[in-house]
Formats: C-alpha cells, structure tokens, sequence
C-alpha cells in the first residue's frame, strides 16, 4: 500500500493542515458555535499509528482530536464510528486498551485477503485489558454489501452499544469508498444511505458529531455521497432510502458473530440469543476466486474504466430519482395561537385550523362512518389543517392536539385517500378504533400496557405489551430491536405517531420515536397528541424541528421478560419484514 504513497514537498504541511481543521472543527462543536460539522481534509488518517504512517494516511486526523478532545474538555466517552471500506487498525491500536473510545468499523474483509489483512481485523478483535468490549469490528466477507446490509449493521449492533455507552462527543471516519462504484470498496450502497447513517449519529451525544473525510476514490460517488452527509448535517428531509430491505447471508454471519463476541460486556446483550458461527458461507468463495494471471493489467484497467463511467451514468438517473424538492415550512402546528407561541421551538410554523364546511367537505367521501357529531368535527379541525398540509408537501411535518380515537382514524383514511400507498401508524396507549390494515396501505403498530383485547397480530398490524422501566428509557431496545427495522422493511410515504390515552411510554421514550423515525418517508411525519402535555409537545416539537436533541433518558437495559417479547415479534415478523433479521437462524432472503 505505501509502495502507491507519494510523498512530495508539501505532504507534511498538507497533513499538518488536515489534522488543524479536524481539530477547529472539534472546538467549534464542542464550544457550541456549531452543531455539528464536517471537516473536507486529505490526506486521511484512519491507518495512521502512534509512530508509523501508513495506507495513504500520515497523522491520524480522527486519534488526534479524540485525544484532543480529552485533554482539552474532559470528555470521558468518545464514540468513533470508520464507515470506510478498509480497517482503520491505527486508530485501533491506539485505543484498544481506552474504555473512554468506543471504536466501531466495518470493513471489507474477505477472510483477512483484503487489505489490510490483519486478524486482528476480525469480529473477534474486541480490545484489550480495560478496553474489552469497546473495539468492534464488523468484517465484510464478500463484496456488493449495500443499503440494507449497513442499515443492518446499525440497528443490530451500532446504535444498541452507542446509545448504552452514552457518548459525549461522535466522531466518524468517513471514507466513501464503502459505497457504490468505488475501485477499492466494490460495495453497491447508494449514496442516500449516508444521510440516514448521519441521521441516526446525530441522535447521540446531544447531537455532537464531527465527521472527518476519509477514503474515497470514485470522484462521482464520493461527491454525492459528501452532499449528502451534508445536506443532513444542515438538517434537510432525508431522501428515501433505495434497494431491497433485506441484509444478505455474509452480512447476517458477520452481524451475529460481533453480537455474540461482545455479549459479555453489554448490558443490552444480556438476555439475547447470541452463539458464535464457525462455518460461513464466504469461505468456499475464496477457493474459487479466479487467477488473477488469466487478465492482463491493460485489461483490468479497461475494465474499472468501463465500471466507472457505467456507475457515473446510474448515479446521474439515481440521483434525481430520490431528490425531491424541499418544502418551504419543516414543521407545523395548530395549537392554540395565544399561548402556543411561548413554548414551541421558534421554527415551528402556526397555522390556522379548518372551519366545519371545510372539514365536512373533505370527509364526506370517506368517512361519515365515524364522524357523526358536531363535536367531532370541530375536534378534527387542527389535525385536517396540518395533515393537509404535510400530504400537499407544503409542510415537512407537524404536530395537533386532539382527541385520538377519531382523528387518527380520519387521518389514515385520509391520507390513503389522497393517493398514499403506504402509511405507517404508530400508536401509543388506548385505541378505540382499530384501521382496516388488510390491503397493505397501512401498517400499524400499537404500543400499550396490556394487548388490545380481540386483536391478534397480522402482518400489517403488530402489537408491543410494553411499559417503560421507572428508573429510565430502556424502550431503546423495542425501537432499535423492532419498530425500526420494521419500518424500514415497510418504506411508508407517511409516517403518522399518535400519543393517546393511558400511554405505557414516558416522555423519553415517545421522544426516540419521534427522532428516530424522522429518517422515514423523506421526513415526512405527523404527531397527533392527545392531551396538551406541554413538557410532551416541546419534546415532540423539538425532535421534528430537528434543531437540537431531545433528551433520551438514562439508558436501561431491558428485563428478560422484555428481551423475549422482542424475540418473540422478530420470529413471528422476520420473514416479511426482513431488516428484523439478525442472525443467520433467523432466515434469508438476499445472497
């Protein structure tokens, strides 16, 4: 690798600047006068070691300000996050004794072939010392992983260990050559799946996160991917994510493999069905990997040029196929004016709710079954105003206040109604009225004390018996476990989160859903709460805004009772909505 390094005359400055701006970046953030931020450097650093440079990278930009950031503001846990197709083994060994680092890569593999390959590279590598547990690598061992197998990734094992290590400051290195068209990756994920990755990080630490430039070597790929880390940083709608929502065999090996490695140190894996996998299917491919003799080097570059110029074409039709246009105003309320004003977000936009011609114009059609009084009506004003709004793409989101039972309801339809073909609905406490969910354009799931009486769960109707835990939020392992990989399987156009009666959920927990799921349906999300809990409402307002991060609550690690009703909805549910699967005895559905 360091044959191909190029040392020139300005190779240590250029380094030295890299390693300044990672740097600036990390006191701006840290100092409050940005959120978060990118820093654009090269050379890269992430294979840099305390005393040796290596693989392209001189200093290691990433170690140095974690370091940094240390010393210079007392920060205790740092997460770093190397979504770069190779190892970063420097920043590996410079931590890999240092509770205070939570270091997490994946990585091309293949076996310890690809470079650059170390065995200590592998799931099993998991730190030494006081550092047990707080290095996990995630191997690739093949090639052509995409969106579904990195989301994966992040449900199953990422975000579970971030948000019970509760970091105060997140720090990605970002190479883009795990993406699509790279010549080193040879990965298919599309660009948009690192906005969702930046989405999820930035839900940690307070919304501290510094990403840090790194590999990359396909100009086409690696500019629309930056945009879009970008783009979310600045806290644009994030696009549809692309592709079959199922992770393949390898990536559901490795996935397993690094659960099972770090079940001794994470409280999250306490009661989970962890076991190690020794035969993977990977491993017959490396005996029939072609000589490489048979090609000549003059026909190997013809070839990569042929891809590049092939992948440049997809993304050109790629991109502007999941862009879309921002609307003008991101969330909306319909609040009572008079006093809302005082409490919400300043970004939240006030509108004025619909008269009762209005709304019994617009619900004639479809649903004088269950609109039958005056009162009803009127209560429906607020929730109609804003979800017009939303569906027309003059909003991105919103909030109303009103009574659950029959505005949910009258939502849903509507939305179907206005050409949705799939909306997701989740309900938190008592419904009274139950959607029709057999024709697919809706997906529910009900989250209560005690299951909905009568009603059993269905493909497109799941229901989750869960009541926080009083001494903080374990609801983590639900939404990460669960409702997020279901979600995703689903790919709604809608997203509607109704906070009724009796909720089982306290503020924290309703507060990750709202956040979590604002990566969905090009952000487009409604809440409809029942009761004007002011605490609730800024909390929700906050997430949607998106400006600043709700507070999660203290992490708690879910009951055996509750490790089993997840088990319990991911067996029954992982073979139709497939992102629940996180173990190869769980089933496939993607070589």
């Amino acid at each position: 690798m360091m044959l191909s390094s190029f040392i020139r005359c300005n190779t240590y400055r250029c380094a030295r600047l890299a390693v300044g701006a990672t740097l600036q970046l990390v006191d701006a953030v840290m100092s409050g006068k940005v959120c978060n931020g990118m820093a654009l450097v090269r050379p890269p650093g992430h294979h840099s070691q305390r005393n040796a440079a290596n693989g392209f990278c001189l200093f290691n930009n990433v170690a140095i300000a974690a370091e940094y950031a240390k010393l210079k503001y007392g920060l205790q846990r740092i997460l770093i996050v190397d979504w770069d197709v190779h190892h970063g083994q420097g920043t590996q060994y410079i931590f890999e004794e240092a509770p205070s680092v939570l270091y997490f890569s994946w990585h091309r593999y293949e076996h310890q072939e690809f470079w650059p390959s170390l065995r200590e590279s592998d799931y099993d590598a998991v730190g030494l010392g006081k550092g047990k547990g707080f290095n996990i690598n995630l191997p690739w061992n093949k090639v052509g992983m995409g969106n579904s197998d990195y989301l994966a990734a992040f449900f199953h094992v990422l975000l579970p260990v971030a948000f019970e290590f509760d970091p105060e400051l997140v720090i990605v290195s970002s190479g883009y050559d795990s993406g699509i068209g790279d010549p080193e990756g040879q990965m298919n994920a599309t660009p948009e799946v690192f906005a969702h990755l930046t989405h999820f990080l930035m839900q940690l630490a307070n919304g501290k996160l510094c990403i840090i430039l790194e590999g990359g070597y396909h100009l086409k790929s690696l500019s629309e991917s930056i945009c879009m880390t970008v783009k979310t940083l600045l806290g644009d709608p994030v696009p549809q994510i692309t592709g079959e929502m199922a992770p393949c065999l390898s990536a559901l090996e490795s996935i397993q493999n690094v659960r099972a490695a770090h079940k001794p140190y994470w409280k999250w894996l306490m009661y989970e069905d962890a076991s190690f996998l020794q035969n993977l299917s990977t491993k017959s491919h490396l005996l029939m990997k072609a000589d490489p003799n048979l090609s000549t080097e003059h026909e190997s570059k013809m070839t990569n040029n042929n891809k590049t110029v092939e992948v440049e074409r997809f993304l050109e039709l790629h991109m502007k196929s999941i862009l879309f246009p921002v609307p003008p105003i991101k969330t909306a309320a319909t609040i009572d004016s008079k006093w809302s004003a005082h409490f919400l977000p300043g970004p939240v936009h006030l509108v004025k709710g619909m008269d009762r011609s209005e709304i019994k114009a617009l619900v004639s059609g479809f649903c004088t079954d269950i609109v039958k009084e005056d009162k009803t009506l009127f209560s429906l004003g607020s929730v109609l105003a804003v979800l017009d709004k939303i569906l027309k793409k003059e909003v991105c989101n919103g909030i109303a206040v009103s009574p659950t039972a029959v505005s949910v309801a009258v939502a849903l339809r509507h939305s179907v109604q206005f050409g949705f073909q799939r909306v997701l609905c989740i309900f938190v406490g008592d419904m009274q009225i139950i959607p029709n969910t057999e024709d697919g354009k809706i997906l529910m799931v009900h989250i209560c004390e005690k299951e909905q009486f009568g009603k059993t769960s269905s493909k497109h109707y799941i229901s989750l018996s869960w009541k926080e835990d009083a001494k903080g939020n374990d609801f983590f392992s639900a939404v990460l476990g669960v409702i997020l990989p279901v979600a995703y399987s689903y790919q709604p156009d809608l997203t509607v989160i109704a906070v009724g009666p009796n909720r089982s959920l306290g503020i924290s927990g309703i507060s990750l859903l709202f956040a979590l799921l604002r990566g969905l349906a090009e952000s487009r999300i409604f809440a409809v709460i029942e009761d004007m809990e002011i605490n609730l409402v800024q909390s929700v307002a906050k997430a949607l805004v998106g400006t600043s991060t709700p507070h999660f609550g203290v992490f708690v690690p879910p009951t055996q009772e509750k490790v089993n009703k997840i088990k319990i909805l991911r067996d029954q549910f992982q073979q139709e909505w497939k992102m629940l699967q996180c173990s190869v005895e769980d089933g496939i559905s993607r070589n």
